[in-house]
């Protein structure tokens, strides 16, 4: 089963290099596959190059989704990186 959610980039430099770093560092410490789609486009979350390729700015909608064994916890991590970040709310 696979854990999908949405997310709404508040953040004024929306994600750039710091929270992208902590993100991928995030959905790292986990087994579960974990995705990030933004504009039709999906890359692998645990790639800073795949995040940043992305160029997610503010305003912007992006999706994650985890799927694996320990999915509940790594999206529990992920969104918890996104709202300490200041990236979502």
């Amino acid at each position: 089963m696979t854990i999908s959610k949405e997310f709404h980039i508040v953040a004024e430099t929306g994600i750039h290099a710091r929270p992208a770093t902590l993100l991928v560092q995030a959905a790292s410490k986990f087994s579960s596959e974990a995705n990030l789609e933004y504009k039709g486009k999906t890359v692998n979350l645990k790639s800073i190059m795949g995040v940043m390729s992305l160029g997610v700015g503010q305003d912007a909608d992006v999706k994650i989704s985890v799927e694996g064994t320990d999915e509940t916890e790594a999206m529990t991590r992920i969104e918890e990186t996104m709202v300490k970040e200041g990236l979502s709310n």
